[in-house]
């Protein structure tokens, strides 16, 4: 019989880590989200607003960034703990790539979504939510920031964005609004992408979801038959035991012996 091999000090030092940081690491993602939502939702809100909320999302593209080298840091197999975060290493690196505020909305979705994965009460029908929510809000602010001051859009506010991300998601197109700039298309197929995997996800989970149901069910079932098999066997071999009782003219005899009565002595 084995033993479980004991986690060695640097992974027991990571879980610690990533239990520690991942309540505040997921909310940085969501003030992340406000301070990127605020300049597009409110485009009047000024110079200083647009710089405190351009530090917010530096700050916790940072604090993400810092969060995947300590995790590096303490893993006991640092490859190998590259090769099983790929995305978060792309994410990280994605701002120093070209520092776009589109490209570190990727980085931080990306990043929260790693931490969010990590999480055992995180299921998939609630993440395939959360994913969904979070690609059609964001979608949206993506695409207006992009199409509202271009010529000839027809997206304009937050209403239309969202509208446009709904049926671009869905995969539906209704060709009332479209996008006419290059990066405009270039979300557009992102979004129809992810909303044909996500779909794909969420069909295959109902899907396993009825069929475990229905190996549940098989499974009593044959657990039920089996029982009824091994009560009529029992009832067979207690009525052939009887019979062989009934047969035998010594046993009938001695049967009544046994209960107290004596038999009566044959007549001369």
């Amino acid at each position: 019989m084995g033993y479980p091999t004991p986690p060695e000090p640097g992974e027991e030092n990571q879980a610690r880590w990533e239990r520690h940081t991942q309540a505040p690491l997921l909310g940085m993602s969501v003030l992340f989200a406000v301070a990127y939502a605020l300049p597009i939702v409110r485009p009047g809100i000024g110079d200083g607003g647009r710089l405190a909320c351009l530090s917010v999302e530096w700050v916790v593209w940072a604090a993400f960034a810092v969060d995947y080298g300590v995790r590096l840091y303490l893993a006991p197999h640092r490859l190998r703990f590259v090769r099983s975060h790929p995305l978060a290493l792309v994410a990280v690196a994605l701002p120093l790539v070209k520092p776009l505020r589109l490209l570190r909305l990727v980085s931080a979705l990306l990043l929260a979504g790693q931490r969010a994965r990590m999480a055992s009460q995180v299921r998939l029908t609630t993440y395939v939510a959360g994913s969904c929510a979070g690609l059609l809000v964001f979608g949206s602010l993506a695409v207006l920031e992009v199409e509202r001051d271009a010529p000839g859009s027809s997206i304009r506010t937050f209403g239309d964005a969202v509208w446009w991300a709904f049926t671009t998601m869905t995969t539906v197109g209704y060709g009332d609004l479209a996008p006419t700039t290059p990066l405009g298309r270039l979300l557009a197929i992102g979004l129809m992408l992810s909303g044909i995997a996500l779909l794909g996800v969420v069909t295959a989970n109902i899907a396993a979801w009825f069929v475990a149901r229905v190996e549940r069910e098989d499974a009593e079932s044959e657990r039920h038959a089996a029982a009824l098999a091994a009560l009529t066997t029992e009832v067979r071999e207690l009525r052939a035991e009887l019979a062989e009782l009934r047969a035998t003219p010594g046993a009938a005899r001695a049967a009544p012996a046994q209960g107290g009565v004596p038999a009566e002595s044959p007549g001369p």
